[in-house]
């Protein structure tokens, strides 16, 4: 007699099989973990194998606590043991460990200390800029020992990760197409929330191909029917009290003759029922420590042999990174609940006095001791101590938290140590982009260095506001405190105090166009900081000098410009030389230099993620946004202001981002209500007036007329500035401001402005200083002007000098090149005013484009089509990308259909008509 095939969802373990739909046979507590996870183990399998055939991939399993993430990792390793297995975890600390995950992967694989001096701990210098290592080199270093051998790497428990390791991880990500690497993290999502550190990572997993995430869901009726057959248990009584979470199942299931516990934590503490008191108690030290209770330290404990033979039996413990852990944090979690009120602090101060005899050193563990032992002074030094390591992590935020646990424990510190704390924790969130925190952390400090009678860390912190007020959109307190930093060290003993007062003043002056005023600050600056040997800062000033005279129309001093640049970059002043590509990028955009903006902004955002300056990167980006729109590519243009205007950062960055997303739709003839266009540019007119620099004020006011042009409803704040130019001749930026006497550099931003007025009637005298193609334009030389337009790269100004000509031909020339760049809701205002003029023989409005144009590639394909234009392969694209060739060939293929071109070939051919070199 053959026996009927049994059906139903399977469970496999090794060789063996079990059948959930079969008859009730009791399954080891051990395999629960695993129920009903076939597909989710094939999948895990799945990334290792693409791993080991050369094809890299990513995969993040969530759920619950206890959902069996760390089960499902562990036994897909278990079925493909070939490749490298590295595993870092994140642990629940106060604040977590900088790099944690990574300094545990760095000494499986072998790769020394990924922290200089991370044993330095007492007595430790400050050094909040220059690290040995920055992140970058972490990225770096992380890739080279992964890249050439097959990895399966597994960060488990994001939820507790650090914002370091979530840079690495996507560092790794955004690489994993070229890597051999099966990348595997899990997290609980109910514990990551909107603002979590991981919440960009977990987007990438979202978004990025060869990335995906797994949820895993709780058992059913019928795999708890399978774990407790054969015994007294009721498997829907089980189902119902454990909601199905196979951790609590299994605790259940290992006692099936104890009553039935009501929680995960009467299942967990019924195992410890028959364990002493002193064995309870170093059951409750392992809880304390939640990142592991160090070996090293079990001698100083009084922990010896028979008793981890004893805690052995229960169950609860085992070994990893060096020491002991819970197999659950569920179980630590219960095993913590037992210590009895007032006994932590003691525990925890025994810890710290053990960790203390151990190196090196970890204070982020020996801070999280110090809190809980309720020992102030040692808080606050290994928070301090925890917040310099993460600064050179490349941890800001960690850093930031880090210092605020100092403060909080600080006690009656001197008025000095205070006022210094508060200004590490201001420049750290100003770092993170939490500026209006930083400017009310750093202004706590004047009463403080007022009362130490500390003139030069007074003058310091008048200056870092300064430079936090402008970034925050606030000219006018930043001026002021900028003085303040200037007056308070105008003595010879504070010299170099008055230098960085000085530069800053620099700056701002700079950044206003007053380009006389920004080299008398600069010069004396730069001179104050060759002699005191202050060469960081000596070249900050050599950079913001060579920028103003560029911004003065200097064009000879773009070389010495980008010179500093890469010696500041030599010198590994980052943030300095990230500042120095900022203002080169925007004054080639203003100053209609695109391709070299475009070679600027390619080196010089990768940068800024790769050094972490996420400033600079907020604001290089708006000047991406910028360029894209002046270019045509306005899918790529809205994509970046998009983004600047969503992220936190810098309200100084927003204004052309603003401006962007408020024309592009006007552009295009979109279906959005006018109040919304005109409220965009609103905020956009109140940033100007804020800042109160021309060439701000300048470009809001040319956007204004052009809405005023395009939806014919009259605009008063354009009105009074052509009535300003009327009367003056001056710059209309400068009307109701400080005046244009010596502005230098609107050249350009007031001849696109008086082009705007010129189309609407209003302008009755140029300004003073017109830009060449606008000047042709104004001359009435409108196909000239489109030529030099067209050159350039700038095809929305080209078709709109041709619709300016009197000339009906060349108009509806201008209004084809409209319709070929999308721009519908203009082109069919310059129909309506070809009607009015008599002229019948109109352009047809296309349905859709019928040339190839760039304003529907978005940033990446920008990127793609770019190299298709030099000639490269797919597979060269690939490699230069980080990106597998399938990807690439995806790219390319949309490339050719969105510009409409049959073959690479054709892409190369019209690269320099199309942008692209």
């Amino acid at each position: 007699m053959t026996a009927a095939p049994m059906t139903g969802p399977t469970l496999r373990r090794g060789a063996r099989t079990f059948h959930l739909g079969a008859p009730p046979a009791r399954l080891y507590p051990d395999h629960v973990d695993l129920l009903e996870r076939d597909r989710e183990v094939a999948v895990v399998r799945a990334a290792i194998d693409r791993a080991a055939a050369g094809q890299g991939s990513g995969v993040a399993v969530t759920g619950e606590s206890g959902a069996g993430k760390s089960a499902l990792l562990a036994a897909a390793r278990a079925a493909a043991p070939g490749p490298r297995f590295l595993l870092g975890g994140c642990d629940p600390l106060l604040t977590p460990r900088p790099l944690g995950p990574f300094r545990d992967i760095a000494a499986a694989a072998g790769l020394g200390p990924l922290l200089p001096g991370e044993d330095r701990v007492k007595g430790e210098k400050a050094r909040d800029s220059g690290a040995e290592l920055a992140l970058a080199g972490v990225c770096e270093r992380i890739y080279e020992a992964l890249r050439d051998e097959t990895t399966v790497l597994v960060v488990e428990d994001l939820h507790w990760v650090d914002a370091a390791s979530v840079e690495v991880l996507r560092f790794l990500a955004r690489r994993v197409d070229a890597m051999s690497l099966a990348l595997l993290v899990s997290y609980r999502d109910d514990e990551i929330g909107p603002g979590h550190s991981a919440r960009p990572l977990l987007g990438d997993f979202a978004r990025l191909a060869g990335l995906r995430t797994l949820g895993l869901r709780p058992l059913s009726l019928d795999a708890v029917r399978a774990v407790v057959g054969g015994t007294r248990l009721e498997p829907s009584r089980v189902h119902e009290l454990t909601g199905g979470n196979p951790f609590f199942v299994t605790e259940i299931a290992k006692e099936p003759d104890r009553p039935l516990p009501t929680s995960v934590r009467d299942a967990v503490l019924a195992r410890t029922a028959d364990v002493t008191a002193d064995d309870v108690e170093v059951l409750q030290m392992v809880a304390t420590a939640p990142d592991r209770l160090d070996d090293r330290v079990l001698p100083a404990l009084g922990v010896d042999l028979p008793t981890l033979r004893r805690l052995d039996t229960t169950g609860l413990l085992t070994r990893a990174r060096g020491g002991l852990v819970f197999r659950h944090e569920l179980a630590r979690q219960a095993v913590e609940s037992t210590i009895p009120p007032g006994g932590a602090p003691r525990l925890h101060a025994r810890l710290l006095a053990a960790l203390e005899q151990i190196e090196p050193r970890d204070p982020a563990v020996l801070a999280h001791h110090a809190v809980a032992a309720r020992d102030g002074a040692r808080a606050a030094e290994y928070a301090t101590a925890a917040g310099r390591q993460a600064i050179q992590a490349g941890s800001h935020s960690e850093a930031a938290t880090f210092f605020e646990t100092a403060l909080e424990h600080l006690g009656t510190a001197p008025a000095l140590d205070r006022a210094d704390l508060l200004h590490r924790l201001a420049i750290e969130q100003y770092m993170t982009s939490r500026l209006r925190e930083a400017i009310a952390t750093v202004s706590a400090t004047f009463p403080l260095w007022q009362q130490a009678g500390d003139q030069a860390g007074l003058a310091a912190a008048y200056d870092t506001c300064a430079v936090f007020e402008y970034y925050n959109g606030r000219r006018r307190q930043a001026e002021a405190h900028a003085g303040r930093a200037a007056a308070l060290s105008a003595g010879p003993e504070l010299e170099q105090s008055h230098a960085r007062a000085h530069t800053t003043r620099g700056y701002l002056a700079y950044m206003r166009g007053e380009v006389t005023l920004a080299r008398r600050y600069l010069d004396g600056a730069i001179d104050a900081a060759d002699r005191h040997s202050q060469a960081e800062l000596a070249q900050r000033g050599r950079i913001l000098r060579t920028s103003a005279a560029l911004l003065a129309g200097d064009t000879g001093a773009r070389t010495p410009l980008a010179d500093d640049i890469e010696r500041a970059r030599a010198h590994g002043w980052d943030e300095l030389a990230s500042t120095g590509y900022s203002s080169l990028a925007n004054l080639d955009v203003e100053q209609r230099r695109y391709r070299e903006a475009e070679h600027v902004l390619d080196e010089s955002l990768p940068f800024t993620v790769e050094r972490d300056i996420p400033i600079c990167r907020h604001w290089q980006t708006a000047v991406r946004a910028r360029l894209h729109f002046a270019r045509g590519r306005w899918s790529a243009a809205v994509e970046d202001a998009e983004q600047v205007i969503e992220d936190r950062g810098m309200p100084l960055a927003t204004l052309w981002p603003l401006l962007v997303t408020a024309l592009v739709p006007l552009r295009q003839g979109a279906d959005v209500p006018a109040a919304a266009s005109l409220a965009t540019l609103d905020t956009a007119w109140d940033l100007a007036g804020h800042l109160d620099e021309p060439l701000r004020r300048l470009a809001v006011l040319s956007a204004l007329a052009e809405r005023m042009w395009l939806t014919e409803v009259s605009d008063p704040r354009v009105i009074r500035a052509a009535a300003a130019i009327a009367e003056t001749g001056t710059r209309a930026g400068t009307a109701g401001g400080a005046g244009g006497a010596g502005i230098a550099g609107t050249a350009w931003a007031a001849g696109d402005l008086a082009v705007w007025l010129s189309r609407l009637g209003l302008l009755s005298q140029w300004p003073d200083e017109v830009a060449p193609p606008f000047r042709l334009s104004l001359a009435g030389d409108h196909d000239e002007a489109a030529s030099w337009w067209r050159r350039t790269g700038e095809p929305f100004t080209a078709a709109m000098a041709l619709c300016d000509s009197p000339d009906p031909g060349q108009r509806a020339r201008g209004v084809e090149l409209l319709d070929q760049l999308g721009a519908t809701g203009t082109a069919d205002r310059q129909r309506a005013a070809l009607r009015r003029d008599g002229i019948t023989q109109l352009p047809r409005r296309p349905r859709t484009s019928t040339r190839a144009n760039p304003a529907g590639l978005t940033n990446r394909q920008l990127d793609v089509a770019k190299l298709v234009a030099r000639g490269l392969t797919n597979a060269e694209i690939a490699t230069r990308l980080y990106i597998s060739v399938k990807t690439a060939d995806h790219h390319v293929s949309a490339i050719l259909t969105k510009l409409d071109l049959p073959t690479r070939r054709a892409v190369a051919l019209r690269a320099d008509e199309l942008g692209l070199v």
